[in-house]
């Protein structure tokens, strides 16, 4: 039989198919989390709502009783958890372990939710859902109230910029649905609420395994007159207001599909501009004025915040992707040093100096962490000592970086104050953070210009400066191999300067002890003083045991190419411990000595040194040749 498709649908019908898709198109969207505590019933509530609004399908539904029947906890009935749980690992626990990101959508509004774990291990996985949110379902057992957890995770929802939460006492028919008890628990969390700067608190009384005050208003807790879940949802206004700002676009993309066309594309996070506008692209301070709107639907008149769109300018400009666009009468700040808030997301822990990759929006850049004011304790919002961050731990510090960038306060602006850490060796996200403000002491210091350069200083001494770094174990020979190097160039004519590590432990780095996070402080100045010598013309020798790769990384990045030269004196630790010239082994082994490197502090072993030296084969002035001859290109 020949089937013929023809449209004979009633114009009505299309109409109201239109006039539906339209309305879906055009409903706000909300992004939320919900977190508390361990077992407070926040996938419970998720997968109740999501069976209330009947937004399941019939295999969804199918497989949820199957899994009910495995992994429930309700004997035998509907485990609503299951239907947000979807690792295995949280099934076979009844816990969340990793956030889980579910859309739904009702008549008046569409969500995105994030359901976060309650576990204090999994507090980075609770921070990146909350990174995007702009409301907190906060949930709290009605039998236990305040946990730990609840005031961890209002404080991290503080941290990263949301400002309304709803506070849900969950489990309410195993209190018999008391009202003093709902009230009791409501009065805590506003006070701890306060304290952190959270205005916009909602309590809601409920039960999100019966069903009570989920999706529709309880009969049951007649004494409550307030919203359901669900209804405060669809109703709250949670927009940002960033129209103080301006007009700020981070370039995400420079698009040029022809010589006749160079537009800068990306999303507007605050304010709004037009064709004619003036406009600076920052940090470079070029200016210019918008010619064409451009999106894929065709130019606009206006774009404003959350529009995506690629700018044409009057002129040609060199504008880069991670630069912001701004309006020329409200710039956002430019600085390279800053205050910010930083939550530690790895194992390994946070040391002050070391490198990382900071990432800002489209931006990268080179950071460090000069210093940790202080340590902010989550459970009491204390502010404690701390020279490290270790996992989970909040720390406000001080940020240094090696270009200037554009941004805003996190608190005005999250798109052009949030930010990540990125380990350099592993490229894992260590890392993330919020600005404060920028640090003064950045507009105040300027690079003195000299009419004397390195250039000049190193051709009155005849010779190319290089800073040789030899790394290795104590007793490797790291300084005896420097010394007779030092001694053949200096017989030869050459201007030169050893840095021992020993020496310089008597007067610059007195200071500093031997921990994880003193090491770094030691290679960090004495790289900044390698690097003086050599801008000063000399040929330097830097004998320091640098046990750590991201160290001796930093120091290499100070150096223009070719002047630094990573020689590795590779001897074995038992080699090493024999010769023991010190006494240095022997106490380590008797525990009278801590953090000694190869014994119980890592020595991590060099990559791809310019210069590997096995010192079991050959004698210190065989190998002192081979570093003199690699030097001087002999």
């Amino acid at each position: 039989m020949d089937l013929q498709i023809t449209d004979s649908a009633p114009d009505n019908a299309v109409t109201a198919i239109n006039d539906y898709l339209q309305r879906h198109e055009t409903k706000s969207l909300l992004r939320f989390i919900t977190c508390g505590s361990v077992d407070d019933g926040k996938s419970t509530l998720l997968g109740r709502l999501l069976y209330d609004t009947k937004l399941l399908f019939d295999d969804q539904l199918a497989a949820l009783e199957g899994d009910s029947l495995r992994h429930g906890t309700q004997n035998g009935e509907l485990d609503f958890a299951l239907l947000v749980d979807g690792l295995s690992a949280e099934r076979e626990q009844g816990i969340t372990i990793d956030v889980a990101y579910r859309f739904f959508s009702t008549d008046k509004r569409k969500f995105i939710v994030a359901d976060c774990p309650g576990h204090e291990q999994y507090t980075r996985n609770m921070a990146t859902g909350a990174s995007t949110a702009d409301l907190a379902v906060v949930l709290v057992d009605a039998r236990k109230g305040l946990m730990t957890q609840t005031r961890r995770h209002t404080y991290i929802c503080s941290l990263l910029g949301i400002r309304h939460v709803l506070l849900a006492v969950n489990k309410m028919d195993l209190v018999d649905y008391a009202q003093s008890t709902f009230k009791r628990i409501e009065s805590d969390y506003r006070l701890v609420a306060a304290q952190m700067g959270i205005e916009n608190v909602t309590a809601i009384p409920l039960s999100a395994l019966a069903g009570e005050n989920v999706s529709s208003r309880s009969q049951v807790m007649g004494w409550y007159n307030g919203p359901s879940l669900l209804e405060h949802l669809e109703t709250v206004q949670v927009e940002r207001v960033t129209s103080k700002l301006g007009f700020r676009m981070p370039v995400q993309w420079v698009c040029r599909p022809n010589q006749n066309f160079r537009g800068y594309a990306g999303q507007v996070v605050a304010g709004s501009i037009a064709p004619g506008d003036e406009i600076v692209a920052l940090p470079s301070g070029v200016r210019s004025r918008v010619a064409r709107l451009v999106t894929a639907d065709g130019d606009l008149p206006r774009a404003a915040a959350g529009d995506a769109v690629a700018i044409q300018l009057e002129d040609e400009r060199d504008i880069s992707r991670g630069d912001v666009i701004a309006s020329i009468s409200s710039p956002p700040q430019v600085a390279d040093q800053f205050a910010a808030h930083l939550l530690w997301m790895d194992a390994s822990a946070l040391l002050p100096g070391r490198p990382y990759w900071m990432k800002i929006g489209a931006r990268m850049v080179t950071a460090q962490v000069t210093e940790i004011k202080h340590r902010v304790d989550v459970n009491t919002q204390e502010k404690r000592a701390a020279k490290r961050l270790e996992l989970n731990e909040v720390g406000f510090c001080n940020l240094s970086l090696d270009h200037a960038i554009a941004f805003e306060s996190y608190e005005d602006c999250r798109e052009l104050g949030a930010f990540i850490l990125i380990d350099r060796q592993t490229n894992a996200t260590v890392a993330a953070g919020t600005l404060n403000f920028a640090l003064r002491r950045a507009d105040n210091i300027h690079w003195q210009h000299t009419d004397v350069d390195r250039v000049a200083r190193a051709r009155i001494k005849g010779q190319t400066p290089a800073c040789l770094w030899f790394t290795g174990l104590s007793g490797s020979g790291k300084s005896t191999i420097a010394n007779v190097v030092e001694k053949r160039l200096h017989a030869m004519g050459y201007h030169t300067y050893m840095l021992d590590g020993d020496n310089v432990r008597h007067g610059l780095n007195r200071d500093l002890g031997f921990t994880d996070e003193d090491r770094v402080e030691n290679i960090r100045r004495v790289a900044e003083v390698a690097k003086l010598m050599v801008d000063a013309g000399l040929i330097v020798m830097v004998s320091f045991i640098s046990p750590f790769r991201s160290e001796r990384g930093m120091a290499r990045s100070l150096f223009e190419n070719g002047e630094f030269r990573e020689v590795f004196v590779d001897t074995p630790l038992e080699v090493c411990a024999q010769r023991d010239p010190k006494g240095l082994y022997a106490k380590a082994k008797a525990g009278q000595i801590r953090n000694f490197t190869g014994i119980d502090s890592p020595y991590e072993r060099p990559e791809n040194p310019e210069m590997h030296l096995d010192t079991m084969g050959a004698s210190v002035d065989e190998l002192a040749q081979r570093i003199i001859d690699g030097l001087l290109g002999q």
